[in-house]
């Protein structure tokens, strides 16, 4: 009965030892991972119980030693202290394993894969900063200048392309143009006749015929004086130029006969050999001639329906201005025409006073064609500067070729005293501010409108460029005025101060063929 407690002892170690194996297999099962089910089996020494104990509070050496001593003193009956010190000292290599099993599962668990890392840098590894935002690389001057010159492109392109659209109907555009200078001096008249009862299509058929009738005449006028005195005019030039043989003559220049006559005999001489060319420009003047009557119809077309249906055409047209700046247009429409209709009526009245006064001094200075230089003087006077030089210097070679050097003294006297009234007091006066251009702009766009348009280029250029001024300062201070609107008003005492000043205030005129409904 003594060897009983010795075999269950024995007994418990193998069972603990089995147990140990049992769960190493199951590790093994779960693969390198140690995925699986903790729930299934149950839990493992470093869960609910960190330090390998039992469930039931001891070692599982301990609890079978106790179990073997327990049931030693019952079967036996006798010697229970020595059957608990076997017990007691079974418990030991109970723990001893259980300490095992905790190991094994502690390898199990580092044999584990870890997740991977990025490797912090060393201490010595420089800082290496960001790349800036290649905007704010350029600087702010490049930009600025990139900005504005892509803009300058496009607005040059644009313009380029409008003087090619306008080059290649030169025709049209010209036509029209003089069709609403003509416009702007008629349609007072149009306005008068509907105020006082006449029907509008009645008031425009007057005006119309009677206009171009006027104007006719003038032009009849100045062919016939032409015709009259040209064999006159011919003979007295031909009396200058001996006059002026006779004088080089005698001159301290000491030019010899011989000389004037090789200078003779090479003008004819050249002559003769561009008769090809004299020819082709008697052809083109022709050409030029067909133009002209063209130009002249389609410009009385063009202000029959202004004068007639004005309103509706310009109506029509705002139609097709975009609608936020429909409004803007719409108002700049009639302070444009004002300021056209003052131009051509202010242009009229002081070219007439010039043509009269520098007529009259050309009359009692005994110049031939007196009256056809007057009336070349007042059409010149439609070219702004460059017509009153032209005009008068015509005056002049006329009254020193064919009255001598102290008439055309005289001429130029007259012809510049005139001048200078008309710059100083007949314009200021007349025209006023609404319509006045710097002298430089008045010289650049008569040159341009004269390379681009000849004659009726330079006629038209000048008008043009004052209503773009009207225009562009009426727009300018459209837009500052919405602009102030928008922004919410002041409270107190400084909303007058800071209250919006309108823009300037222009008398508007109604666009063409509005007057009188």
């Amino acid at each position: 009965m003594s060897k009983l407690p010795q075999w269950v002892g024995r007994l418990g170690t193998g069972l603990t030892r089995l147990a140990h194996r049992l769960e190493s297999q199951q590790a093994d099962m779960l693969g390198p991972d140690g995925e699986g089910d903790d729930a299934a089996r149950g839990p493992g020494p470093s869960e609910d119980h960190p330090h390998g104990g039992h469930p039931s509070g001891g070692t599982p050496g301990a609890g079978a030693g106790a179990g073997a001593g327990a049931g030693a003193g019952a079967g036996a009956g006798a010697d229970d202290g020595a059957g608990a010190a076997r017990g007691g000292t079974e418990g030991p290599e109970g723990a001893k394993s259980t300490e095992g099993s905790g190991d094994a599962a502690g390898e199990g668990a580092a044999a584990r894969p870890e997740p991977p890392s990025v490797p912090a840098p060393p201490a010595y590894a420089p800082a290496v900063s960001a790349r800036p935002d290649p905007v704010d690389a350029v600087p702010w001057g490049v930009r600025v200048a990139a900005e504005a010159g892509w803009r300058l492109l496009v607005l040059g392109g644009t313009v380029w392309v409008l003087m090619k659209v306008i080059s290649s109907v030169q025709l049209v555009v010209l036509s029209f143009t003089v069709a609403l200078l003509i416009t702007a001096l008629l349609e007072p008249t149009v306005t008068r006749l509907r105020r006082r009862g006449v029907p509008r299509g009645l008031a425009t058929a007057i005006t119309f015929i009677s206009g171009f009738v006027i104007m006719g005449l003038v032009v009849w006028f100045v062919v016939w004086q032409v015709m009259e005195n040209v064999d006159e005019v011919s003979g007295e030039v031909q009396a200058g130029i001996d006059d002026l043989r006779r004088w080089l003559l005698h001159s301290p220049f000491h030019v010899t006969e011989k000389q004037i006559n090789h200078v003779a005999k090479s003008l004819r001489e050249a002559i003769g050999a561009n008769t090809e060319q004299i020819t082709s420009a008697g052809l083109e003047g022709v050409t030029v001639v067909v133009e002209v009557m063209t130009g002249i119809l389609l410009s009385m077309f063009c202000t029959l329906f202004l004068l007639y249906d004005g309103q509706k055409i310009w109506n029509w047209s705002l139609k097709l201005v975009p609608a936020p700046a429909r409004a803007g247009v719409a108002g700049a429409g009639p302070r444009a025409w004002a300021t056209l209709t003052a131009y051509v009526r202010g242009t009229v009245i002081v070219a007439l006073i010039d043509a009269i006064f520098i007529g009259v001094g050309l009359f009692f200075l005994d110049v031939p064609m007196a009256v056809p230089l007057a009336v070349f003087i007042f059409l010149f006077a439609f070219i702004p500067l460059v017509g009153a030089v032209v005009s008068g210097a015509l005056a002049v070679v006329v009254a020193l070729v064919t009255q001598g050097v102290f008439t055309g003294a005289m001429v130029v006297v007259v012809v510049l005293a005139v001048q200078q009234i008309e710059g100083h007091v007949l314009q200021p006066f007349i025209l006023g501010r609404a319509v006045r251009v710097h002298p430089l702009a008045v010289v650049l766009s008569v040159a341009a409108g004269s390379l681009i348009g000849g004659i009726g280029g330079a006629v038209v250029a000048v008008p043009l460029v004052a209503v773009a001024n009207t225009v562009v300062g009426y727009l300018r201070a459209y837009s500052q005025e919405t602009a102030l609107r928008a922004v919410p008003g002041p409270h107190g005492a400084t909303a007058s101060a800071t209250a919006p000043v309108p823009p300037p205030v222009v008398p508007p005129g109604p666009p063409p063929g509005e007057g009188g409904g």
